[in-house]
Order: structure tokens, then sequence, then C-alpha cells
């Protein structure tokens, strides 16, 4: 694939601290660790993309230090669309780590590939109707089965909402879920998560709208099972989501998310229009 002469997007502020971004990492390692472990065919150059990774090339650093526990030779490239940011960053390139000037459109030189991108804290700024542009971008390099989880945290990582993409084949995607991530820091309300939604989410809680009404009956949910809260705000977390379970929600209620502060919820199609054949 000939690398793109003109980055698409635009310069975000850039802001990022240490371990901002630990907690993605974490899920993305419990959620699919095959992906981070495939070597077969294509697979084994593939990269594992940290798109947009802001004034310091932290998280990319600390993405390649936490997946290389799955994958001792994942190839790593941090993007960013401000040149002095990729300039600031090459002094910590390495073996399989990388740092290019790019966009959505990653820069990728033939037969690159990727196979997992993560974009947070980037598609925020944005108008609304630029969301879809800017997946079917960044789908263009994925390798099918690949993965994308594009969403916003707070400014410490303490909270975070983002969609699930998956690619299903050389043509084809889909919306495999919404995940949310707390580490309790600021105790448990479902309404913390409305203010770190992804675009494409953040403007619809309004009355009538999906995400409205997957809100309110979390929240009906958690005042359910507010007994539980005396065990702890973890518990209570967990007994919230199999509530919602209850409610017709296809949420995973496997404790490794759980327990951990993760809850994902299956939902296909929540307010995308992704390509198909």
């Amino acid at each position: 694939m000939p690398e793109p002469t003109r980055p698409i997007g635009q310069a975000t502020r850039g802001k990022t601290a240490r371990n901002r971004l630990r907690r993605v990492d974490i899920f993305l390692i419990r959620y699919d660790p095959n992906l981070l472990r495939r070597i077969d065919g294509k697979f084994q150059s593939a990269y594992y993309v940290d798109l947009g990774f802001g004034q310091e090339p932290i998280t990319t650093v600390e993405s390649a230090q936490h997946f290389r526990k799955l994958n001792p030779k994942l190839a790593v490239l941090g993007v960013e669309i401000d040149p002095e940011r990729v300039a600031a960053a090459k002094p910590y390139e390495g073996e399989n780590l990388a740092f290019r000037l790019g966009g959505f459109n990653i820069p990728l030189k033939e037969h690159e590939t990727t196979r997992l991108v993560r974009a947070f804290n980037v598609l925020r700024q944005y108008p609304e109707s630029e969301v879809i542009r800017a997946y079917q971008s960044m789908l263009t390099t994925l390798l099918p089965e690949g993965l994308i989880i594009e969403g916003t945290s707070d400014p410490y990582g303490r909270i975070w909402a983002a969609n699930l993409i998956r690619k299903n084949s050389e043509s084809e995607a889909e919306y495999e879920g919404l995940a949310f991530s707390t580490n309790f820091r600021w105790g448990f309300d479902p309404g913390l998560f409305q203010s770190v939604l992804p675009k494409n989410l953040i403007h619809h809680m309004t009355e009538g709208e999906v995400i409205q009404q997957f809100f309110s009956d979390w929240k009906d949910a958690c005042n359910e099972t507010i007994g539980y809260k005396q065990y702890g705000l973890r518990h209570w977390f967990q007994e919230s989501a199999s509530a919602l379970g209850q409610k017709g929600y296809s949420i995973d209620t496997r404790k490794k998310f759980l327990r951990s502060g993760y809850l994902v919820w299956k939902v296909p199609n929540l307010s995308m229009n992704l390509p198909k054949k």
C-alpha cells in the first residue's frame, strides 16, 4: 500500500498523561488476546497502531510494553498528524517500534498492514458527520478479523467509553459493541460515562434514542441492586450488569471484565453505517 502523501484529519490538543490509557491496554489483552498474539500469514508483521499519540509518545511506548508480554515481536506504530510531535517521538523508536506522520489514512508502506487500531481522544473534536469517513479510512489498512477501538477517556484514564469495530472481510465491517471502563475512583454511577461517550453517541442522549434508553435502564438496574453496594462498588457494578442482562441487553457478564470495572454491551450497528459488500 503506498504511503499517503497528505494525512487526513486535524491536530488534537495533544494532552496526555502517563498510564492514561493503561486500562485500555488491559482491556484489549483480556478482550482479544489472540489478535495480539497472532503471527500467521500477514499477521506476522501486522502493526498495532496508536493513532493520535499526542505531545509525547507515552501511550504508544506503554502499549508496546504491555502487549509484548503476549507477543514479544509485535510491531507497534505511533501515528500523529503534527510533524513536531512525530519528530519529538523519533528518539523513542526501536526494534518494531516506529512513529510516523499521518492521520486516519494510516501511513503504511507497501505490503504493510494493521491488526489493531486504537484511536482515543481523537474524534470528539470532529463533527459527527465525519466519524464514518474516519472509520472507513482506518478500516482500509486493517486485516480481516482486525479490530478498531475508538473512544474517549477522562484526562487520567479513570473512566472511558469506546466503540469496538470488527473487520469481517476485505470489504465488510461490523459494530461489535460498546465498552465502558471505570477504576471506581470516582465512585460508581452510570451517568459518569455519559461525558466520555464516543462522538457518534454523545449527541444522542435524547428521548427515543437507543443509547438514552440504555442509560435509563442501567440506572434502574443500579437502583434495583443497590443493596450490593455494601459489599463494595465492584460487586454493585457486577450485579447491575447482571440486572441489565435480565432486561434483555446482551452484556458480557464474565467476571474477568466486570470485577475489573469493564462492561461490554454487545449491540449491533449502534448509530453507525459501516461498509458492506
